[in-house]
């Protein structure tokens, strides 16, 4: 189990995600896409741990407008990351790259930006003790199962 409570371990996983994706932009983006790679993986786990286990029981809390937000910017979020990963298959410039990461980086400054007051929040007083605890685990050890996608991908 992580220390701290599950908002505090969804905020960390927030800021490793962007921090790799901010080492790829910093590197000029001709270096080794292997940090975007990491942080994009990561992301998607991030949103299969939202959609899976902390949407559901908060949607039941009667937060279910601000859960669709969530979810709608969730299939935003995982559509720009099938374009960087085409955009790395391709031949497109440095420039490019970094203009597109720089925008994935911006849709996730305001994604996050409401769901950490907002949500994370609501996750602490509202899951249940025993589901807090295997949600953060699920984040210390787990997986997202092959082929899944968030709700709202296109």
């Amino acid at each position: 189990m992580t220390e701290g409570t599950l908002s505090q371990a969804l905020e960390r996983e927030h800021r490793e995600i962007d921090g790799g994706i901010e080492d790829y932009v910093a590197a000029g983006a001709t270096g080794d896409p292997a940090p975007l790679l990491r942080a994009m993986e990561a992301l998607r786990r991030h949103i299969y741990l939202e959609e899976e286990f902390l949407f559901p029981p908060l949607k039941d809390a009667g937060m279910t407008m601000p859960v669709f937000v969530m979810l709608r910017e969730h299939g935003e979020l995982w559509d720009a990351m099938d374009g960087i990963e085409r955009m790395l298959a391709s031949d497109a410039s440095p420039r490019e790259r970094q203009d597109t990461c720089r925008g994935l980086l911006a849709m996730l400054d305001n994604h996050n930006s409401k769901e950490g007051p907002v949500i994370y929040p609501q996750a602490d007083a509202v899951l249940a003790p025993e589901a807090t605890v295997r949600l953060q685990d699920i984040i210390a050890t787990g997986r997202m199962p092959d082929g899944w996608r968030c709700e709202k991908a296109g």
